[in-house]
């Protein structure tokens, strides 16, 4: 019988011929921990008496969530993981250098691997063909200190898009169309598996999208087939020897096939308070738009501030809405300064963050006020994500938000594209 993505590759990760149900343990390739779950993994490894790291090398740990520490109480549990970095050997990611999802595809993770993080978004990485999962702090721990972690193997879901995006429509725009499509829980605990001409032809930025937000219907992982884009982009960060092909097989058994031309989309809105709660642009009634939120590690890529520096260049913020801008790790920040993007973003009125994630956690940076309506690049708008219960969070691609940004209300952008 014909094997998906997610058997093929914890099928050679255990060493077995498995088939969706069955239950594998595998060794670790990367593990990762930030700022909001890594302390309690710690407490954890302490209490067993395991404080240690199967392989340091590939455990990071990462200050990006309230980064700079906003509280003595998160800066304590800031110095909790510093202090155990240094322990271990363990590697520490610290304020400034950006979400823990794209240091991870930059600077970690390679097809095939087994990637684990105590962070639900750690689905991220499934775009470079890894079987990466969120998971419990605890979970986590285990798998740090032992190198090993169990998994039951998912059935899959394969999306097949194809089509060509019409102007000013693009994978975030995709992804949630698939999430309305799904429900937020319509893919709980199954794969994800994207193919078709369209994501063959999308970028990696792009395919880091829908990966990224996967888990916003449930699924355990986002999973796209390593191919030439994903061996050029390897090439490019030094790991071209990291390279493999992995293909699904031609007979592989899904328990639900959905596919999508992509040609007749529209820019996409989700509304509060779910994910799921999506509308075509053409939808959208008037709605005033107190702050933009533009980053993470979502859209925080330089393709994404790219997109929203195109619209926003010789144009000013509405005096009624701000402009947050949060560029998702170091390297995108000096690419973007390089470019000159920050230049027209602060030009355009906006307030530059250091690279983390900002404002989508609302721990700080950006926290709404009463009844404040935020539209964000971010993957999350349940009641309280950006600080508060009372605020309206919608979601939307960088272009959107730009084009939003200029007039103070959520904006079709194909008018400025």
């Amino acid at each position: 019988m014909g094997k998906t993505l997610a058997e093929k590759i914890l099928g050679e990760r255990s060493g077995k011929d498995v088939c969706a149900g069955d239950i594998v343990v595998v060794d670790v390739d990367v593990a990762m921990v930030q700022d909001g779950t890594g302390p309690l993994a710690v407490q954890q490894l302490q209490k067993m008496d395991m404080e240690k790291a199967a392989n340091p090398d590939k455990t990071i740990f990462f200050i990006d969530h309230a980064a700079p520490s906003p509280r003595k109480e998160l800066s304590n549990a800031h110095k909790m993981l510093r202090d155990f970095a240094k322990k271990t050997g363990v590697k520490l990611s610290e304020v400034g250098d950006g979400v823990c999802h794209q240091i991870l595809v930059e600077s970690y993770v390679n097809p095939g691997d087994v990637v684990i993080g105590a962070d639900s978004h750690t689905c991220t990485s499934g775009a470079l063909g890894a079987f990466a999962t969120g998971m419990g702090s605890t979970d986590v721990a285990i798998g740090i200190a032992s190198g090993k972690t169990w998994f039951k193997v998912p059935e899959t879901f394969k999306i097949i898009v194809n089509g060509k995006f019409p102007k000013g429509v693009c994978s975030k725009d995709l992804i949630l169309h698939i999430i309305g499509l799904i429900g937020a829980d319509g893919a709980t605990y199954k794969a994800l598996e994207f193919a078709g001409s369209t994501i063959r032809h999308m970028s990696m930025s792009e395919r880091f999208v829908l990966s990224n937000m996967a888990v916003e219907a449930g699924a355990k992982v986002g999973l796209i087939e390593p191919d030439e884009v994903t061996k050029t982009y390897l090439e490019e960060r030094g790991r071209g020897n990291k390279f493999v092909e992995i293909k699904a097989d031609n007979d592989a058994v899904y328990e639900r096939v959905i596919e999508i031309d992509v040609s007749m989309l529209e820019p996409t809105i989700s509304f509060p308070h779910t994910v799921d709660n999506t509308r075509p642009i053409s939808e959208v009634d008037e709605i005033k738009v107190d702050q933009v939120f533009i980053g993470t590690c979502t859209n925080g890529r330089i393709e994404d501030l790219r997109i929203a520096a195109q619209i926003l260049k010789g144009k000013k913020r509405h005096p009624d809405t701000r402009l947050l801008v949060c560029p998702a790790s170091r390297e995108v920040y000096l690419k973007a300064m390089d470019e000159g993007l920050l230049n027209i973003f602060i030009e355009a009125g906006a307030a530059i963050m250091n690279p983390g994630c900002g404002a989508c956690v609302g721990v700080h940076h950006g926290i709404l006020g009463d009844g404040e309506v935020c539209l964000a690049t971010q993957n999350r708008n349940f009641k309280g994500r950006m600080g508060n219960t009372e605020g309206f969070i919608y979601l939307s691609s960088p272009a959107t938000a730009a084009a939003s940004t200029i007039e103070g209300r959520i904006t079709d952008p194909r008018k400025y594209i």
